[in-house]
């Protein structure tokens, strides 16, 4: 296990390169003058420009500009706002505190709902319950997410009251529904693979072969059936949970939450190249070390494989 952790990292390595490189390239092709949209409609005075210009290395080559902008990451630095002119490192530590809570009630929503009604759907093929799941996830699946979100928030925000309507004034709770809207499409898809995982374990030899000894229905379900099952919902959720840290755009700007996805939007908006790649490259970091540790739960979920 312990050269394949190394051996994982170091292919993290130029992924992270080539990734930045290309989220890099992609930024600086977005036109506009960002220095502009500072001061609107009015003219920006030269000496400002020129400072401006020098200080975030406007005018130097691509791979200049991206060295720059990668030897800092090294040291930690992710760079400074055009916009706020800020360190992207404050910004990142006042959103992402944001970005994980609502995050974190997604990933616990999608994780024991999906999985629940998935193994109780495959277990009772062609029942009420398992065509009320995929009726009901194919539903959810169907719906955008920000009609979804903005539906969610007006009947149980406003018309019945059971959950703060947007912000973070009322602590932990103001979490909760932004969370599950985030988490609901997600849920829908960990649904439908636990259901589909389980159905088609049931009916392999092993199982025969257990029920066969006498062992408990418990221990079949519980030991043979849902380890087996849930390597294909590890794999959806370790790719899932970066995408809930980048893709709660939309969410965060519905219910009013300052996190990454209000900043990274925000940013776009102003062409604040700088603070969009900060953003991403966390995200990117993020996604790598899941899909690592996805990858070393795969020996602890099966104990056929092993990685030598």
């Amino acid at each position: 296990m312990g050269r394949f952790v190394i051996r994982r990292i170091l292919q993290m390595v130029p992924v992270f390169i080539g990734t930045t490189m290309i989220v890099y390239f992609l930024v600086t092709q977005m036109g506009g003058d960002p220095i502009q949209n500072l001061y609107g409609e009015k003219p920006v005075p030269e000496n400002i420009r020129a400072t401006l210009t020098a200080q975030y290395h406007l005018d130097d080559p691509f791979f200049v500009r991206y060295w720059y902008y990668f030897t800092g990451l090294l040291q930690g630095d992710f760079g400074e706002s055009i916009a706020q002119g800020r360190p992207i490192v404050e910004l990142l530590a006042e959103a992402w505190p944001e970005t994980l809570k609502v995050a974190g009630v997604a990933f616990v929503f999608e994780l024991v709902i999906g999985v629940a009604a998935g193994v109780l759907a495959g277990m009772r093929r062609g029942s009420f319950i398992d065509n009320l799941v995929l009726i009901s996830t194919l539903v959810v699946i169907s719906i955008p997410i920000f009609v979804l979100g903005n539906v969610t928030q007006n009947f149980l925000g406003v018309e019945w009251g059971l959950f703060p309507v947007a912000g973070t004034d009322d602590g932990f709770v103001s979490y909760l529904l932004p969370g599950m809207v985030l988490g609901a499409v997600s849920l829908a898809y960990i649904a439908r693979l636990a259901r589909a995982s389980v159905a088609e374990n049931l009916r392999a030899d092993y199982i025969r072969t257990a029920r066969a000894k006498g062992l408990p229905k418990s221990r079949v379900i519980g030991i043979h059936v849902l380890r087996n099952s849930l390597i294909p919902v590890v794999t959806y959720l370790g790719a899932d949970l970066g995408s809930l840290m980048g893709g709660a755009i939309i969410t965060e700007s519905i219910f009013n939450i300052p996190g990454v996805g209000s900043q990274l939007f925000d940013s776009l908006n102003v062409e604040d190249g700088p603070a969009v790649v900060g953003f991403v490259s966390l995200l990117v970091l993020v996604y790598l070390i899941t899909a690592l540790v996805v990858d070393m739960l795969y020996a602890v979920l099966d104990p056929r494989i092993r990685y030598e």
